[in-house]
Parts: structure tokens; sequence; C-alpha cells
């Protein structure tokens, strides 16, 4: 990677021209009480070859051959030609898709990833995309409430608790209520959520497979909004599930959304990650992102372009539906090069191989003295222990 310093006569033009006269007016709208002017824990500043030299040493201390984090970033074999193909510059160097002429092949990316996750969801349209699993949940509850109208939503405490944490960031700035359902046994509790529901519910959020490794009762979620007008949005945060469970869509689910990053990318210390949103076709119009669509060119040959939204949604905040709807370009490519390189039967068995070795640990770990399975539901590959000491 190659970079240009600035000077402090670069430095000084650049702040004239803005009319400041240093970077701190830059933030003179945030509360001192939340601006840190010191890190604490930093290291002194290094050299070039001393940087590198510490990336290669943490590098081997995390490179292990099992990896149990979870909790929405996982750990699966990526082909060699996913980087290989993903690295060609037909894909990389077209950062930006608004000129359809020379962008044909970021166009066919996000078209072929579009198609691959409506197909996993069972969905009407895919976005393309998001910058990850939890913005992804925060943006599409905006979207049910610009649909709706209504102001007010139900989340379980089965989600994860990071994309809550964004969601209600989210609900405070935009005035929308934000409610909590309880847990049963390590999923939602369903007479919980349907107590919170009312008339103003825009939207009823659970996660499946939920942030403890059980699979959820969409159907039942779904079942709770009947005659409200409200919407149900599926969370997933292990894209993996889709080629094996049951399709969202065939369950109830109005909006799916999560994290993709477990399809042809890397952990990677915890990011760049993948957000998604697949919806019904009513909310085509209204979906933060962007939409690769099929056309004619002039010559009537086949054509890729950008379709449903005006370019003002990406460059002009005021008129956005999302300020943070850029696409996450490389890590879609990826996961689009790895659902082509896979298939149908590939994911499935990848999803099949990743639940088996799961369901055999846990019944090994179970067996231990002073260790035991909190729970006895249906789970996808994770699962949650309880340790006596």
């Amino acid at each position: 990677m190659s970079y240009t310093l600035l000077t402090d006569t670069d430095r000084k033009e650049m702040l004239n021209r803005i009319g400041i006269k240093d970077i701190d007016e830059l933030f003179s709208d945030l509360p001192g009480s939340i601006l840190n002017v010191e890190i604490d824990g930093l290291p002194e500043a290094k050299s070039e070859i001393e940087i590198s030299s510490l990336i290669a040493d943490l590098e081997n201390k995390n490179s292990l051959n099992s990896v149990f984090m979870g909790g929405g970033i996982y750990n699966h074999y990526v082909p060699a030609i996913v980087d290989e193909l993903a690295s060609r510059s037909e894909f990389y160097t077209a950062y930006t898709p608004y000129q359809p002429e020379i962008s044909q092949g970021t166009l066919t990316a996000i078209f072929e990833f579009q198609t691959f996750m409506c197909r996993l969801t069972g969905l009407d349209v895919t976005n393309a995309s998001m910058y990850d699993g939890a913005t992804s949940l925060a943006e599409s509850v905006m979207m049910a409430v610009r649909t709706n109208k209504k102001n007010k939503v139900v989340v379980s405490r089965s989600v994860n608790p990071k994309y809550r944490d964004v969601l209600k960031t989210y609900c405070w700035a935009s005035g929308i209520e934000y409610t909590e359902a309880g847990i049963n046994n390590f999923e939602s509790d369903y007479s919980s959520i349907s107590s919170l529901i009312d008339d103003d519910t825009t939207a009823v959020v659970v996660q499946s497979p939920n942030f403890f490794g059980n699979i959820e009762d969409i159907a039942k979620a779904k079942s709770l909004l009947e005659g409200k007008k409200g919407f149900l949005i599926n969370v997933v945060t292990e894209a993996m599930s889709l080629g094996y469970l049951k399709s969202p869509a065939s369950s109830g689910a109005d909006i799916v959304c999560g994290e993709a990053q477990s399809l042809g990318n890397y952990q990677a210390f915890g990011g760049p990650l993948l957000g998604f949103i697949s919806a019904r076709e009513k909310f085509m119009r209204k979906i933060p992102g962007r939409l690769a669509g099929k056309s004619l060119d002039a010559d009537g040959n086949e054509a890729l372009a950008l379709t449903l939204q005006a370019r003002e949604q990406h460059i002009r905040r005021e008129k956005a539906t999302s300020n943070i709807c850029s696409n996450q370009s490389l890590c879609n490519l990826a996961a689009t090069v790895y659902m082509c390189l896979m298939g149908k039967e590939g994911l499935k068995e990848a999803a099949l191989q990743s639940t088996t070795k799961a369901h055999y640990l846990a019944k090994e770990l179970d067996s231990i003295d002073g260790i035991s399975l909190l729970s006895d539901k249906p789970f996808f590959k994770e699962f949650t222990l309880k340790f006596d000491k």
C-alpha cells in the first residue's frame, strides 16, 4: 500500500479552504464528555519495519487450527481460487458502479450476489450491501418504519447483544420505541413477545440460529403478528445455515438481515464484514444499498446497471435512505465467487459438515463430568455449555 503524507503547508491550506483554524473545530459539535484526547494502552510509535514484524508475530500467535470465537464471525475453509478470482482487475478496480459502461464486472458481481442471497433466503430482493450484520439489522428496522409508518420495535433478547446495542443507538437517535422481549430455555419467549406487540409495532426481531446457537420457530413468531400489520425481521449471523435450514421466507419472514462473512471471507481479527438485507417485493424502493438490474445497451446487448434508486440516495445526506449504504465491494465479490464455486449442493454439504461436527462435539463435551449442555433445543453449529468450575 502506498500513500502520500500531508505537509504542514498542505494541512494549513486545506483548513483555510473550509474556513476553520484547526482540526479541533471539525469536532466542535461533539460534547466534551464523549471526546477522548488520549487513549490509554496504545504503544509508542514504531517504524514501518517494526510494525510489520509485530503484526507477523501476532498473526503467528493467532493462526489456530480450531477457532471457537463464533458469535457472528466464523472460520470456514476458503478455496484458494476465491482469492485468485476476486483479485482480478476486472473486479477490484471498478470501485463505483455508477458508470455502467466501465463497471460491468462490478455490476455482474453485485447482480449475482443478489441472486444467490435471494435464493438462499427465499425472498424477492437483496441489497448490495451493508457494513456488517449489526448495521443491517438497524437499517432493516428503519426500512420497516418507513414502510408501515409505525414506531415501535420488539426485539428478542436471544438476538446477538452487539446487534441489539447498535439497534438501540439507531432507535434512540430516530425516536423509535425500542423494547426487548425475554428468553425461555435459551430461545425467544414468545409469550413475552406477544404481550409487547400492539398497533404501533413496526416489526418483531428474532434471530435464528440465535445467539445461543438454537434454531428459533420463525413461523410461530410470524403468527404473533397476525392482524397487526407489523413485519417479522429474521436476523441471520451465520449465512452458512441458509444452505441447510428451511428458508426464512417459507417460515414467514418479511425481512432477512445479518452477516454473510462466513461465505468466502476470513475472520481477519473481526473484519471487514459483509452485512446484507433481503426482503419482500414491497420493500424494493425502500431498501438501502445498491440494486443491480439487467437491461440492454444501445446495440441490444445484455447489460447491467443500477436501478430503482436515485443516485441521491448514495451521495446526498439529506435525501439518503441510509448514509452507510456503501457496498462492501471486495467482501461482496469474495462471497459471490465462493457461492458460485460451491453451488447449491456444495453449500448444503458445507452446512451439513458444520452442524454434524458441532453436534458430535456437543455430545462428547456433555459426557464429561462437570460439563453440561444448557439447552435441549435444536441447534445448528453453536451451543451453550455450563461448567461446574
